[in-house]
């Protein structure tokens, strides 16, 4: 029996945004933003008999999958709570997917590196750390990545303090500065 979980995320929004971050795991401005960009995309509109649905409630059952992991992301538990069909999870999950590759260059934006802003954010990351990641653009340092299951290579290694397995993230990417780029080019 499916019992959709979709109607509640409009009381969320109004009454209990937690809720709805807890459900989507973004904020509902956020939400707003992201169904803005991907509507008109051409995945969603076809001209077939049988029609799709609404582009807010495949985004909604895409960041619900998206943002959950272990038993809650299979996609059973997530057609229960869309109260949707598998194929229709599954259409949902590639129709979304599809729309927000296709915006990437408009969802992920480097700051120029000759903005005052960005030289400010380089000499207080050089100041707090080292000068080899002055020019650092993005950092992540030390997020946990929970694993579906115990890996079977080494499993126990990836046993972390929260009684789950991880994954520790630490990454950070470089801007070359206009120097580096023309050296790197000849």
């Amino acid at each position: 029996m499916w019992a959709s979980q979709l109607c509640l995320l409009k009381h969320f929004t109004d009454h209990q945004p937690h809720l709805f971050r807890k459900c989507l795991h973004v904020d509902p401005p956020i939400f707003d933003c992201i169904l803005d960009q991907i509507s008109g995309h051409t995945i969603f509109q076809h001209n077939s008999k049988n029609h799709q649905l609404a582009v807010t409630v495949q985004l909604a059952i895409f960041l619900f999958c998206a943002g959950h992991y272990g038993n809650v992301a299979s996609p059973e538990d997530v057609v229960q709570w869309a109260g949707v069909s598998i194929g229709s999870f599954v259409n949902c999950m590639n129709h979304v997917m599809v729309a927000i590759l296709d915006e990437h260059d408009r969802f992920i934006n480097i700051p120029s590196e000759d903005l005052q802003e960005m030289e400010r954010a380089w000499v207080f990351t050089e100041s707090c750390t080292c000068s080899a990641w002055r020019n650092g653009m993005f950092a992540a340092d030390g997020s946990s990545i929970p694993l579906f299951e115990k890996p079977l290579i080494f499993g126990e290694m990836f046993y972390d303090r929260k009684s789950r397995y991880s994954l520790n993230c630490q990454v950070c990417t470089q801007m070359l500065s206009a120097n580096s780029r023309r050296n790197l080019l000849r």
